[in-house]
């Protein structure tokens, strides 16, 4: 019997992984390693372009510590997504305080996260940047399993 090649990760293959997302000073941003596994289609939108782009090549059992700069993870902060909102706009139930990260829909009905940056008694500061931003970024993932494009669940 002849050795059968791998499969490896590529455009519309199901991908299985515990993953371990973490910032430089050693703080876990996201993780699922252990049970229930990410799944996901490569292009489905589920992982940001530039973490996706490190899986490409990877096979089942692989495990890699990935570093990614933030131009290919989540970016820089941009000043444009810093918004000062009045304070009547936030309801008395909502913990209007720095750092508390506020659900917030768009004109079109999409949510988007803010982070309170600063509070006065006539306006809070609101920047809409992704909190991870600015970061270099650890990708520890361990891939379990690699279907092919269009293989996946029905």
């Amino acid at each position: 019997m002849g050795d059968i090649e791998q499969l490896t990760i590529g455009p519309g293959c199901e991908v299985s992984m515990y993953f371990k997302l973490s910032l430089p000073d050693g703080t876990i941003a996201d993780a699922i390693q252990d049970g229930d596994p990410l799944v996901f289609t490569m292009g489905d939108g589920t992982l940001i372009d530039g973490l996706e782009l490190m899986l490409y090549g990877l096979k089942a059992g692989d495990k890699e510590c990935l570093s990614i700069d933030p131009r290919d993870a989540f970016g820089f902060p941009d000043d444009d997504n810093v918004h000062t909102m009045p304070r009547s706009e936030f309801s008395d139930d909502i913990p209007v305080e720095p750092g508390t990260v506020v659900a917030f829909t768009t004109p079109n009905g999409q949510e988007v996260p803010g982070t309170i940056k600063e509070v006065t008694n006539d306006s809070v500061i609101v920047d809409f940047n992704h909190p991870l931003a600015g970061f270099e970024v650890t990708f520890d993932v361990e891939i379990l399993a690699v279907k092919p494009a269009g293989k996946g669940k029905k």
